[in-house]
């Protein structure tokens, strides 16, 4: 079962379409019902969390039921498709809200969210699962993966950087407008990517599938010190990013402002893919020739506190407008972590052996599934923080249907500055003192463990 070239590439092009639609959703939903629309962020911010937590808790369960699907067509291309048709029919819902206000719009907003996430994760589970279904060769799962990660990151990109744009210019400066047609535009792509993935990726038979449930996920983290640390981490450090992703909108909007602040938030969100990308691919590497994996993930962790620390230096000092040192800033940020992404992969990673070693269970998928689980949760954490940091901060929405943007009172603003600098910093402090008092997976003791296993397993 050996995969060819086409079938490596469409199933990028699924991972392309897949997270282009879960970006837009990530980014934009809060900014969008909050400062278009009016509702509260301290709702809206509820909402996603408890909508977040729910898919969160129903990734589990949607394994189990794709583990008993019998079909024709295989096992996942079934529920690819159709959680892909579904879920492109309510994102486009979800950015072209009718002419509601008060309670019409909180419920449309909540039922349609909620439906959002779960038609999602119909697609997500089969897409990511059917890897080990394709092909049995080790270096082409692993190739897979490679592939479905990278692309995932460009569809990302692709959203982050061109959607202000796009609704600007597809709007005619009314950004509500806009919304729907690049919600249109991205759910039509989304759909032909994941059917080029389905016709082109075909599955082979694997027989019975293990499935794991949370309270199996939790089981397997508490018998694991170092999991549990490095899954602390994990939280702590995508909290830290979300809140920077749902909060730098508004700052340069209301902060920034100016008649060009779509063009510079555009600008900064390029600059901060870029880096995230080079983080992962070149720094990494480069700094890995030199250094043990603990020492670069310290060194990223305050690296990224650094990049906050400028940003709200940079404000306070009146230079707020200025792009280059806005963007140097972020590129610190952006750059640490692309790099603790990597490394928290990597000692999740190490932990499986780690666990192994310690209660004679090697539980790496359950592990893995926690890894999902978590960065679900630290979304929807996020979230939760940002929509009552606006509230509490005053600030006020932007709803005029020419999308003349609101003046700030000072107080929001200073408040915007800070949560979208303190906050992160603080999560990245708390991670830091736990990884160092905590965290013993040193390179030199990730060897000896796997060493000590090898020869378990030689005698047995």
């Amino acid at each position: 079962m050996k995969l060819t070239g086409s079938q490596k590439a469409a199933f990028g092009v699924g991972a392309v379409g897949k997270d282009m639609v879960y970006a837009l959703s990530a980014s934009y939903v809060m900014y969008y019902y909050q400062d278009l629309l009016g509702l509260s962020a301290t709702f809206v911010g509820l909402i996603l969390m408890i909508a977040r937590v729910f898919d969160a808790l129903n990734d589990p369960f949607m394994g189990i039921l794709v583990a008993k699907t019998r079909t024709r067509w295989g096992r996942f291309r079934p529920w690819l498709f159709s959680g892909t048709v579904l879920n492109a029919l309510v994102l486009y819902a979800l950015f072209a809200a009718p002419s509601l206000s008060g309670t019409g719009l909180m419920v449309y907003f909540a039922v349609v969210y909620i439906l959002w996430g779960t038609t999602y994760t119909m697609m997500d589970i089969p897409y990511w699962s059917m890897i080990p279904a394709v092909t049995d060769t080790p270096a082409d799962r692993e190739n897979l993966s490679v592939i479905g990660r990278t692309c995932a990151g460009v569809g990302s990109a692709l959203i982050q950087v061109g959607t202000l744009m796009a609704v600007k210019l597809l709007g005619g400066g009314n950004e509500k407008s806009g919304f729907g047609t690049v919600a249109l535009i991205v759910a039509v792509i989304f759909v032909a990517a994941e059917v080029f993935c389905c016709v082109k990726v075909r599955e082979h038979d694997i027989g019975k599938m293990g499935t794991s449930t949370i309270p199996q996920m939790f089981r397997a983290l508490f018998r694991n010190d170092q999991a549990m640390i490095t899954v602390l981490a994990i939280l702590l450090i995508n909290s830290a990013l979300y809140l920077t992703s749902n909060l730098v909108i508004y700052f340069f909007k209301y902060d920034i402002g100016g008649s060009g602040w779509q063009a510079n938030y555009t600008m900064f969100t390029m600059v901060g893919g870029v880096l995230q990308i080079l983080g992962m691919m070149v720094i990494y590497p480069l700094l890995r020739k030199k250094f043990g994996n603990t020492q670069i993930f310290k060194a990223a962790l305050g690296t990224a506190m650094l990049g906050y620390a400028l940003i709200l230096i940079v404000c306070f000092a009146g230079f707020a407008d200025n792009m280059a040192l806005i963007c140097l800033c972020g590129a610190l940020v952006f750059a640490a972590n692309g790099i603790l992404t990597v490394l928290t992969t990597v000692f999740l990673s190490s932990s499986v052996d780690y666990g192994e070693l310690k209660t004679g269970k090697r539980e790496e998928s359950v592990i893995f599934s926690m890894q999902t689980f978590v960065v679900k949760a630290a979304s929807g954490l996020a979230v939760f923080i940002t929509g009552i940091g606006l509230d509490l901060i005053g600030l006020v929405g932007n709803t005029d249907e020419e999308a003349v943007v609101a003046v700030q009172p000072e107080s929001a603003i200073m408040g915007l500055r800070l949560l979208m600098t303190i906050l992160p910093i603080l999560g990245l402090v708390v991670a830091f003192i736990f990884f160092v008092k905590k965290f013993t997976l040193t390179d030199r003791r990730v060897q000896e463990i796997a060493e000590t296993l090898k020869t378990k397993k030689g005698v047995e």
